[in-house]
């Protein structure tokens, strides 16, 4: 990101979101973004992975802008370049966890069946393939969204909240699983929380306050 700005509204509503905000992450680098609601960290998020744009400033993830291109063009960079992993796993209640991969494997085209036993093994969720989401523990559904988050090879992985609806042990799990990938894969991850605890993986964090972007030591 390079001096990006977002704009809400106009005129005496209008609100600044995002104020002059520069940031990088390279690829094997696990950073955490902080800062409590309402500091502006989901837009933040959202504009990081190309799902708005900046009213100033600049996006560049791998090579490309982000900003320049058109909407189907920049949706198509997103399916390749960018996994997301969200509070609630996002992931699709009538479809066995094996299927969540066939539904990638449809968009693509492109059939990876040994790609999909190889990250589920490496994950410890190889033995979950033929369940339902609702028959898995919060911890395993998140480990199955990760799963999602690295089947298309992304550069960089954007991870929203992603242990607000965990126990303790369970997010330390995930987040300590964040960092091994990021750092195993050489991914660029990208976590954004409220809960301090779960930065002492990270490489760098950052703190997030009333729209501005500050290194945190």
């Amino acid at each position: 990101m390079e001096h990006v700005v977002k704009k809400f509204g106009q005129g005496h509503t209008e609100v600044t979101a995002l104020k002059n905000v520069d940031f990088t992450v390279a690829e094997g680098e696990f950073v955490s973004v902080i800062g409590p609601s309402g500091s502006g960290k989901s837009t933040f998020l959202t504009i990081a992975g190309g799902l708005q744009t900046p009213t100033e400033g600049k996006i560049m993830i791998n090579g490309a802008d982000f900003g320049q291109m058109q909407e189907k063009e920049r949706s198509k960079a997103r399916f390749k370049e960018i996994g997301f992993i969200l509070q609630s796993s996002n992931l699709i209640p009538f479809l066995k966890v094996k299927e969540q991969f066939q539904l990638v494997e449809k968009i693509e085209k492109e059939k990876k069946t040994a790609q999909v036993e190889d990250l589920l093994k490496s994950l410890d969720i190889w033995e979950l393939r033929e369940q339902y989401p609702k028959a898995l523990s919060g911890g395993e559904r998140q480990r199955v969204a990760i799963a999602r988050s690295l089947f298309n090879d992304p550069k960089l992985i954007l991870a929203d909240e992603p242990t607000a609806s965990l126990d303790s042990d369970h997010a330390y799990d995930v987040v300590k699983l964040l960092a091994k990938e990021s750092h195993e894969r050489n991914k660029a991850i990208v976590m954004v929380t409220h809960d301090e605890r779960m930065t002492k993986w990270s490489d760098k964090v950052y703190q997030m306050k009333d729209g501005q972007l500050v290194a945190k030591d």
